[in-house]
C-alpha cells in the first residue's frame, strides 16, 4: 500500500511517498499556478495525508484533484495531544498545522527550538518530554522586503547580500531583514535554554531558510520537517 504526504503552503505544494523506513522519500515541489497545471502533476497512490496552510480555494482544489487518485485521504489538523506531543495553545486550532507537524517530527530528539522560515518566521520551543512550551511568529526576511517595497517602491524587494554594515541599499536591506530574523532566533535559543535548563537543538526548515543557514549557530537542517511530521502522524494514527 503506497502512502503519500502532501504539504500545501502559501506558494507551493510539497509531496513525497513514504518509504518502508517510515520516512518521506524524494520531495517533489510544485509551484501554484492560476491555470491549475500544478494539480495535473499530482501522483497517484492508496493513501494521501494532507496538511494545508493555504487558502480555502487552493485546499479544496487540491482535495478535489486527489480524490480520484487515492483510495483514502486524511486531512491532518492540529491536535492538543498526539503521540508524545502536547501543544501549549489552549485553542489548538490557533497553532498552524505546519508548526504542529514540525514539532511532532522533532519529538523524541531532546529539547529543541524548531524554526520555520516561509512566508512567516515561526519559532517553537519543545522540551525533552514532548511538551510544546510556546513560540513566536514574525515576518520572514522575504516578507519584510516585500512589505518595505510595497510602502516605498524605491526600496528593492530582492537582491543584495548580507553584510554587517552594508555600503549600498540592497545589501543594507538584506542585512537588516536577515539580521532581524537571526537576532530573534539567537534570543529565542538563549531564552529557551533558560526556560528548559538545557541547551535546545536548533532545528531549521522552510523554503526561506537557506539564506540564513550560514549566519546561524550550529543547527539540524530538516527541509522536509512537515512531510516527516505527516509520515509520523500516519504511523501513529494507524499503528
Amino acid at each position: 500500500m503506497s502512502t503519500w504526504v502532501f504539504d500545501l503552503g502559501n506558494t507551493r505544494l510539497k509531496c513525497a511517498e513514504v518509504g518502508a523506513d517510515g520516512l518521506p522519500g524524494e520531495t517533489q515541489a510544485i509551484a501554484h499556478d492560476a491555470a491549475g497545471d500544478w494539480l495535473r502533476a499530482l501522483p497517484q497512490g492508496d493513501v494521501a495525508c494532507v496538511a494545508s496552510v493555504a487558502s480555502e480555494e487552493r485546499r479544496v482544489a487540491l482535495l478535489d484533484a486527489l480524490s480520484p487518485r487515492f483510495r483514502r485521504i486524511h486531512r491532518v489538523h492540529t491536535q492538543p495531544r498526539f503521540g508524545p506531543l502536547r501543544i501549549a495553545y489552549p485553542v489548538p486550532a490557533h497553532l498552524g498545522v505546519d508548526r504542529f507537524l514540525a514539532l511532532l517530527d522533532a519529538c523524541g530528539s531532546g529539547p529543541a527550538l524548531v524554526v520555520g522560515v516561509g512566508t512567516a518566521l515561526t519559532i517553537d520551543v519543545l522540551d525533552a518530554d514532548g511538551g510544546h512550551r510556546g513560540g513566536r511568529i514574525a515576518p520572514s526576511p522575504r516578507l519584510m522586503r516585500e512589505a518595505l517595497h510595497a510602502r516605498a517602491p524605491v526600496l528593492p524587494e530582492a537582491g543584495g547580500a548580507y553584510a554587517e554594515f552594508a555600503d549600498d541599499t540592497a545589501p543594507a536591506l538584506a542585512s537588516g531583514s536577515e539580521g532581524a530574523a537571526i537576532a530573534l532566533v539567537e534570543r529565542s535559543l538563549a531564552q529557551a535554554a533558560s526556560l528548559l535548563s538545557a541547551a535546545p537543538t536548533l532545528r531549521l526548515h522552510g523554503g526561506g531558510a537557506a539564506a540564513l543557514r550560514p549566519l546561524l549557530p550550529a543547527h539540524d537542517w530538516v527541509p522536509d520537517a512537515v512531510l516527516r511530521g505527516l509520515a509520523r502522524w500516519h504511523a501513529l494514527a494507524f499503528a
